[in-house]
């Protein structure tokens, strides 16, 4: 796969796999965009459509295209359950 361009996290304050996925995210130095859909219906209606669900935490992996236009290069939904295959992604963010 190639390399992404941007992590994106979808969160919600009282979710604790959303906040591990956070402290593993800081802890390592990786930078990333946070959206918190609590209270929020439009990033909540983002996360849907790029993720069909409403489940977090949202792991979403951009690419940028040749023509500057950024594109799902891959989604995780979870983090615990899918540690291991975030985790080798994001070898591309330190």
């Amino acid at each position: 796969m190639s390399k992404a361009d941007k992590l994106v996290l979808y969160t919600r304050p009282l979710c604790g796999d959303c906040q591990q996925a956070k402290a593993y995210l800081n802890d390592q130095r990786i930078v990333y965009e946070h959206k918190n859909v609590e209270d929020n219906p439009t990033v909540e209606a983002e996360l849907v459509s790029l993720t069909g669900s409403k489940i977090v935490p949202a792991f979403i992996f951009l690419k940028r295209n040749l023509l500057g236009k950024q594109k799902v290069e891959k989604t995780f939904i979870g983090f615990e359950n899918k540690r291991q295959a975030i985790e080798s992604l994001l070898l591309q963010f330190k």
